[in-house]
């Protein structure tokens, strides 16, 4: 009888990145680029503009030097990996540096926040569910959160489930992320212009 040879193949964790080192080290040099090209950023502005609480006090999580947030809007807080950056970004009333794969806990009060936003940066969460449960716990009721992400990335930093999926399912991935954490009126939009494939999953906090 002839010996079996197959060797079992380890699946890599789903949630583990080619590049494992502190984020702090690759973070640590700031980056003034922007991500997206300029028709999907006024594309994103416009539907920030639509869905933003006028006056609001809002979160941008994973923040950087350019938030691409309409006018109107109350207080912007950045929670950011660089602090140079976020400094330099015009929108931000205030910003804390924060690494969210070391500790996924949100340095705020509950019910801190109309509402939340996570630009082109959802891709590089290791703990995605946790960091989305604390987003519940910061939104006021009734208030949204709006994640938005292209097909670009740092891709030694994003997540292997995200490295190997299409934009379809990275739509389904992040849909999960909030449903998993009982947002309602979960819903994907795709904003793709000349310049960009641009897509957006949001969701509201219930009232409690």
């Amino acid at each position: 009888m002839a010996e079996n040879n197959t060797q079992d193949h380890k699946l890599p964790d789903p949630f583990g990145r080619l590049d494992a080192s502190d984020d702090a080290l690759f973070y640590a040099t700031p980056r003034k680029v922007t991500h997206i090209e300029q028709g999907a950023i006024s594309a994103l502005q416009h539907f920030y503009a639509e869905n933003l609480p006028s006056g609001g006090e809002i979160l941008d999580l994973m923040s950087s030097w350019r938030s691409h947030l309409p006018e109107g809007l109350g207080p912007v807080t950045g929670l950011g990996m660089n602090s140079e950056e976020m400094a330099d970004n015009p929108q931000l009333d205030t910003f804390t540096v924060h690494n969210l794969n070391k500790m996924p806990l949100l340095p705020f009060e509950e019910n801190a926040f109309d509402a939340v936003v996570c630009a082109v940066s959802v891709q590089y969460l290791e703990h995605p569910v946790h960091v989305f449960s604390e987003v519940q716990r910061v939104l006021r009721p009734n208030s949204p959160v709006i994640v938005s992400f292209s097909n670009r990335c740092f891709p030694t930093k994003a997540v292997n489930i995200w490295r190997y999926s299409t934009s379809s399912q990275h739509q389904d991935l992040v849909r999960m992320y909030l449903e998993k954490n009982a947002f309602h009126q979960v819903s994907t939009r795709e904003i793709t212009t000349r310049d960009d494939p641009m897509y957006i999953v949001s969701g509201v906090k219930p009232h409690e």
